[in-house]
């Protein structure tokens, strides 16, 4: 592993929406290579590529049909080594997602393991038989809806998937399936890549036996993570693919997506250092407050607001907790989430200042960045016209209730953008163009045209989201905020304030993380003297310790020293 004082700055790209050099409005490969020198700008040190392998795009390319294939949407594998070529030509590491937890029912493992129980592939799946006609072997509730369970024959024999019915799970439990894993990681690494991203990896283990959840309704399914997600089995099943490739490749970079781990959990993941995952993503950063029964929601069409409080709590958890044994990722988007600008900040008065002050409040935090592409210019959620392709349950009819409340056309379409399950993967903005850039055809997506939310437009403006996502990345690569100490200091919210200090080094990061004006106290202030390093909005020092931000402003200081006493 390599040393804490060389942590990584990853910036996620959604292939499908990056950029396209053939003119099908899809992403590709070839325009990923053609944007190295901008990456590269940026500051970062890794491209986390969303799977490109062959698919049929079930689930947008995490159903894969063949883990040695480039899928021929993006390109094919001479470009991929022409890709991890100009990458390293540039100073850039590559890293590829990883899927461990099942394949597309079109992979040939699967179509053999259909074949019959006498098949060598059956195994490689998981299958039971139910006990109960017409019934399913218990009430599981798969993630996409209904049961994990799926009928193959009349027979009453059914395979499991956690994920969509064409996503079949894979048996941990043989050991031959975990060989195979080791076998595709360790062909893309010969092939120079440098890390993988493991998407689901939470789930590798089931509860034996496949008991019942008591708590379902009766003839429903209900979702039952004790049951498959983050059980001990898991640590052993990442322990052993991970001692397996960093024996040939002893700095492979290994990001575990881990969705519902809290940060004990985070810690088991982590340990030892060099042995398991080097860092892992968990969703449960964001605690957010419910406003769809709001009368604000009826103003901004906004369905939930960050819960400051809450939120100071589970990263000052997290930076205890792993910050001195790993390092904790720092996220603010991925393409499961909406876009950190629309969710948590305010994309219509405040866009400017919140895209800024949310990244400087996260990533100068001890650990990794993880920035998705279009974050570094304020991309907000993608605008869409219609519930389809929402996360709506009985789309119409929730779309009909929110007329009847009084919710206007444009809330209505802000309110389902923001659900959109596209709703951050937007074409990326690189122009203020017809498609901004992207592509001389309609993108696959749809897409935002926005004349100062593009790269063109902010590359060479010295106080745009771009030039301070720069100066931030720049900063990172200080010992002061990548290995610093940490510590979160006791403010009242909507402020939140944390310390950093590497030997003698110090730098205090005071953020409004609200769009009204607040005042506060900061104690740790009393008696210093300090230089502006960063500054976004209006700050005010009154006094001594009083300190004033405008909505969304934030500052850091570095500490010089104690004033005189007089």
């Amino acid at each position: 592993m390599s040393s804490p004082e060389k942590s990584e700055i990853i910036y996620q790209i959604y292939p499908k929406s990056f950029q396209d050099t053939n003119g099908d409005g899809l992403g590709d490969l070839q325009g990923i290579i053609d944007r190295l020198d901008y990456i590269k700008s940026l500051g970062v040190t890794m491209i986390w590529l969303n799977p490109i392998f062959e698919s049929p795009h079930v689930d947008n390319g995490y159903d894969v049909s063949d883990y040695y294939t480039i899928d021929s949407k993006y390109g094919d594998e001479l470009i991929v080594d022409r890709l991890i070529e100009a990458a390293h030509a540039n100073g850039l590491k590559v890293m590829f997602d990883l899927v461990l937890n099942h394949t597309s029912t079109k992979h040939w493992w699967f179509q053999e393991a259909l074949e019959g129980p006498n098949n060598r592939y059956r195994d490689y799946y998981i299958w039971k038989k139910s006990a109960r006609k017409d019934h399913p072997p218990n009430n599981w509730a798969s993630f996409f809806g209904g049961s994990v369970w799926e009928l193959i024959d009349e027979d009453s024999m059914y395979y499991f998937h956690l994920f969509d019915k064409e996503m079949p799970d894979l048996n941990w439990r043989n050991p031959n399936v975990r060989e195979e894993m080791i076998r595709i990681a360790l062909y893309w690494l010969d092939k120079g890549v440098d890390g993988f991203r493991l998407d689901a990896f939470i789930h590798l283990e089931k509860e034996h036996g496949y008991p019942d959840v008591p708590y379902a309704d009766p003839g429903q399914c209900s979702i039952a993570e004790e049951y498959y997600a983050n059980l001990p089995k898991v640590d052993d099943y990442i322990k052993e693919f991970v001692l397996k490739i960093k024996k040939h490749y002893p700095n492979v970079y290994i990001l575990g997506e881990a969705a519902s781990a809290d940060p004990d959990r985070g810690v088991q993941y982590t340990l030892p250092r060099g042995e398991a995952c080097n860092s892992i993503v968990s969703f449960r950063y964001f605690p957010m407050k419910d406003r769809l029964n709001d009368e604000q929601f009826l103003i901004d069409g906004k369905p939930e607001m960050l819960d400051v409080k809450q939120f100071k709590q589970v990263m000052a958890e997290w930076q205890s907790k792993l910050g001195e044994i790993s390092e904790p990722t720092l996220y603010l988007n991925n393409h499961d989430m909406p876009r950190a600008v629309s969710r948590l900040g305010d994309a219509k008065k405040f866009r400017e200042d919140s895209a800024k002050t949310l990244a400087t409040v996260m990533y100068l935090q001890k650990g990794v960045p993880v920035i998705l592409n279009g974050e570094e210019i304020g991309m907000k959620n993608l605008e869409v016209k219609s519930w389809e392709n929402s996360r709506l349950k009985n789309g119409q009819e929730t779309v009909n209730w929110l007329i009847e409340k009084g919710v206007s056309e444009k809330v209505l379409k802000e309110y389902l953008s923001s659900i959109s399950i596209n709703a951050s993967r937007g074409a990326m903005q690189w122009t203020d163009g017809e498609f901004a850039g992207f592509s001389t055809e309609e993108p696959w997506s749809g897409v935002n045209r926005e004349s100062h939310y593009n790269v063109a437009a902010q590359a060479s403006n010295t106080t745009s989201i771009l030039s301070h996502y720069r100066i931030l990345l720049n900063l990172k690569k200080r010992a002061l905020f990548s290995i610093g100490n940490y510590e979160m200091y006791v403010v009242k919210s909507p402020i939140l304030a944390y310390g950093r200090q590497y030997k003698s080094e110090k730098a205090i990061i005071i953020a409004n993380l609200s769009d009204e004006t607040q005042t506060s106290e900061i104690k740790r202030l009393k008696s210093l003297k300090y230089e502006i390093l960063l500054q976004t909005g209006t700050v005010r020092v009154c006094g001594d310790t009083l300190i004033e931000l405008a909505p969304f402003a934030s500052i850091v200081l570095i500490i010089k020293e104690k004033k005189e006493k007089r």
